[in-house]
């Protein structure tokens, strides 16, 4: 019986174990803000990733863009602060206290054509910094920072 008990804790031990490896492989949520890329349009939704040995890859439901790390030549981080206006007319006045930040990467980078091209993506907060971190990581290249307080969140 003992025996049993102990086979099926190691199961779950194994299990949770294996979920945050497979979600930290889907990538963090983001947002095709704007940028140069004609194929794509502003609001596109879909999932970043830098789990992929050779390229960032940012997959929407109907395709994929995959930047070469080798290729990335600018990394740019920085936040929009928004007060909860509507929210807090709709909600509680307490509300207007309260900030909303919006994370955005700029990413700048050649295509194989030799030309230089840009993405702006939002990206989930909670997902930032390890984003940032891995995208230094791969292209051996440091964040910029827009503002002092972009730099707080991107570091910690």
């Amino acid at each position: 019986m003992r025996a049993l008990l102990a086979l099926a804790v190691a199961a779950l031990w194994a299990g949770a174990g294996a979920r945050p490896a497979a979600a930290a492989d889907a990538g963090a949520a983001a947002e095709y803000v704007g940028g140069t890329l004609a194929s794509m349009e502003a609001g596109l939704r879909g999932r970043l990733s830098a789990a992929d040995p050779v390229s960032l890859v940012f997959a929407t439901k109907r395709s994929a863009l995959r930047i070469p790390y080798e290729r990335i030549n600018l990394l740019e981080y920085g936040q929009r602060v928004d007060r909860r206006l509507l929210e807090a007319i709709l909600i509680s006045p307490l509300l207007i206290l309260s900030k909303k930040r919006a994370h955005f990467l700029a990413i700048g980078y050649q295509n194989e054509d030799g030309r230089q091209e840009a993405v702006l993506l939002r990206v989930d907060k909670n997902a930032i910094r390890a984003v940032l971190v891995s995208l230094e990581a791969r292209t051996g290249l440091r964040v910029t920072y827009m503002d002092e307080e972009a730099r707080k969140a991107g570091k910690g």
